[in-house]
This record gives structure tokens, C-alpha cells and sequence, in this order.
């Protein structure tokens, strides 16, 4: 259990990472978290001593691994999704809810359709139980979001009044040890607004757009592109775990291999101390677990980050791609245009770690070399699927 308790946090907060999706870096750090990050960045090298960017900087990779096929390959998907109106009204509703909410001021009471501003904590027994407290949380009232006579028992209170709820858990509640529980929140009202008026003057005066309609449209538009380019990734990630199952690893590069570890032992260390407030050692210490027992955690993830570069490596050497700075740059582009991102600079800000970026440039630039010759299927519907049989 501890092992695989850190082989989660190294798959979610670093392998992740390289392949394009990792969470979003606050920018908001303290002043040692800035220093990493600088010290970082301050490391980073683009090229290699020939000028070359790559994924990999091995003479003889041949030596190392047997690429697998990547050519004409075929994978099925679930059918991309459509996005709906009522998803779309839903987005729209949560915009005017968190960007565009408007502080009451006179000194009125909590009603039905408020957006209240919050503190709270849950109590059970007389104590604090896990995940039950937040604070400055926006809560819709009427949303239904959060345990039945929750929202109810702030209507009637006003901004800045702390208010005491009874309540209790349904049986069937997602947390089976809260379920059927009684508990008691105690919630402060930090402040009431109101969501605006969807109108085309409130449009024009708010948005990019002249009528509400037109807003509408874009809203679905961008979301669409969303659900395409998260498509694309996962198709992108099967194709490559099918190289990757038909890649031969004969060994690691030990040069790499050991650089790799200790930088996925310093990612490590810096998201226990941020997530849990205390180094790596002093969680491995605290919980018990062996050297040994880290090495071979660091060891095996190491290789598991080393086989996407290899293959990248791999893939480009077969297609004859030499990357150039200036070639490097249009990629970089190309890439921060598919995610979203308004420019590189935003998506550098996002990344962190120039590293993690680098290798998810490259991995796309591979991935598109494979999507070119594979054929993708989509799968026949469930509930046709199931008519059909019938």
C-alpha cells in the first residue's frame, strides 16, 4: 500500500505531466517554491553540444531498444461526444457565477438564486472530519450541490453572520463513512451577489461578442474544440501505449537513468512539501518505508518516463527528423495553439518545468508522425449496439 501510494503521486504529478496533461501550476508559490522553479529553468538546456533538439541524446539507441511498429496501426475510440445546450447554458451559468457576479449591497437577507460567499466547517462527534471544511467558497443557493438543508439554512441570513446547521448525510451518500451520519456545519457569510442579467446589452458591454446569441455560439464552439482536442490526446496516448507494447526495451541508458531519478525524487520531494508540508525523507521516515523499497519505486518509474523518450527518439531517428532551436519554436507554437493556450509564454507559465514541456512537444511532434499512417474506428453507440442485437 505505501509503495503503491507513491507510485500514484509520481504517475499523477509527473509522468502525467510529460504527456501534455498535468494540473495547472499556481503561480501564487512561496518564495522557496519560486526558487525551485528558477533554479529549474535556470537549468534547462534545449539543445545538445551539436545544436540538435532531442528527446533522447543517445549515438546508438539501437543499442538500447527495438522500435516496435508505429506505422498503420489500428485503434478504436468511444464516439467523440457533442456538446449539448444544456451544457452549454450549464458553462454559461457557472461564467456568470464565478467572472461576472455582481456584490450585492444593500443590506438584504440570503434569498433563493443568491451566490453566497462562504467559510465552513464540518463537525461530527464534536470533531473536524476530513474533507467537510472549505473556505471563501462560492456556493449557488438552489444549485442542489451541496447536502440536503444546507443551502436552505443560509437563506434569511445576512452578510457576515455566522450560522450553526444541523443536518445529516444521506444513507446513499458517495463517502460511505458519512453516510447517514448527523453532523453540524458552522458557516460564515463572507458575502452576497447575484448572477447579471443575460442580455445583449450585458453581452456588448461584458464580452467579445454584440448579443447574447453570439456568446451562446462561441461558448459552444470553444467547448466543442475542448472535447475535439482532448479526443485527439487520447487517441494520440493509445496509439503510442501500442508502440510501447510493441517496443523491445533491452536496457536504459545509465546515465540517464540515474539523472532521471533524481529528478523525479526531487519532483517528489517538492509535492510532499507542498501537499503535505514535510520533505520526502520525513514522509518515507514516517511511514516506514525502506531505501530499498524508494529506490525501486524511482527506479521503475524512471524507466517507465525513459520509454516515451526513447521511442520519440526512436521514431524520429527512423524518420529522419533533426530538430533545430528555430524548428523546435514552430512546434512549441504549433502545440500551445492545440492545448488552448493564448500564446507560449502562457503555457510555459503552466508547465513550470521547461523539462516536462520539452518532452510533451516532442511526444506530440512523434504522435502526429504515427496518427498519419493509423486508421481510427469509432465504437457503434451502446444503445444501438444493444437495439441491434434486440
Amino acid at each position: 500500500m505505501k509503495k503503491k501510494m507513491i507510485i500514484l503521486l509520481l504517475t499523477l504529478g509527473i509522468l502525467g505531466t510529460a504527456m501534455g496533461c498535468g494540473e495547472k501550476k499556481d503561480k501564487t508559490e512561496d518564495k522557496e517554491g519560486t526558487k525551485t522553479e528558477q533554479s529549474a529553468q535556470e537549468d534547462f538546456k534545449l539543445t545538445n553540444k551539436d545544436g540538435k533538439v532531442v528527446a533522447a541524446d543517445i549515438n546508438k539507441i539501437e543499442d538500447y531498444i527495438t522500435l516496435g511498429e508505429y506505422k498503420n496501426l489500428q485503434v478504436t475510440e468511444a464516439p467523440k461526444a457533442s456538446v449539448t445546450d444544456e451544457e452549454v447554458e450549464n458553462s454559461i451559468s457557472y461564467k456568470l457565477m464565478s467572472q461576472y457576479k455582481v456584490e450585492v449591497t444593500e443590506d438584504r437577507a440570503v434569498q433563493q438564486d443568491d451566490i453566497v460567499n462562504i467559510d465552513f466547517t464540518g463537525y461530527m462527534d464534536g470533531e473536524e472530519f476530513e474533507g467537510g471544511s472549505a473556505q471563501g467558497e462560492d456556493l449557488l443557493i438552489g444549485s442542489g450541490s451541496m447536502i440536503e438543508g444546507f443551502e436552505d439554512g443560509l437563506v434569511g441570513h445576512k452578510k457576515g453572520e455566522e450560522v450553526t446547521l444541523d443536518l445529516t448525510f444521506p444513507v446513499d451518500y458517495r463517502a460511505t463513512e458519512l453516510q447517514g451520519k448527523a453532523v453540524q456545519f458552522k458557516v460564515k457569510i463572507n458575502s452576497i451577489s447575484v448572477k447579471p442579467e443575460l442580455t445583449d446589452e450585458w453581452a456588448a458591454a461584458n464580452t467579445d461578442y454584440k448579443t447574447v446569441e453570439e456568446f451562446r455560439a462561441a461558448e459552444k464552439e470553444a467547448m466543442q474544440k475542448s472535447i475535439d482536442l482532448e479526443y485527439e490526446g487520447q487517441v494520440k496516448s493509445d496509439l503510442f501505449s501500442m508502440v510501447v507494447e510493441a517496443t523491445e526495451f533491452k536496457e536504459y541508458p545509465e546515465a540517464l537513468l540515474e539523472q532521471g531519478k533524481k529528478d523525479v525524487r526531487e519532483r517528489l520531494d517538492q509535492m510532499y512539501q507542498a501537499q503535505f508540508q514535510m520533505t520526502l525523507d520525513d514522509y518515507v521516515k514516517q511511514q516506514g518505508i525502506s531505501e530499498e523499497e524508494v529506490e525501486q519505486v524511482l527506479t521503475e518509474s524512471t524507466q517507465t518516463y525513459l520509454q516515451q523518450n526513447l521511442i520519440v527518439q526512436a521514431i524520429f531517428n527512423a524518420e529522419g527528423i533533426e530538430m533545430s532551436e528555430e524548428d523546435y519554436t514552430a512546434e512549441e507554437a504549433k502545440f500551445a495553439e492545440l492545448n488552448g493556450f493564448p500564446d507560449v509564454e502562457t503555457m510555459k507559465m503552466y508547465y513550470g518545468d521547461l523539462n516536462v514541456l520539452k518532452d510533451s512537444v516532442l511526444w506530440n511532434k512523434a504522435c502526429d508522425v504515427i496518427v498519419e499512417t493509423a486508421t481510427v474506428t469509432e465504437q457503434e453507440p451502446e444503445a444501438d449496439t444493444q437495439a441491434a442485437q434486440e
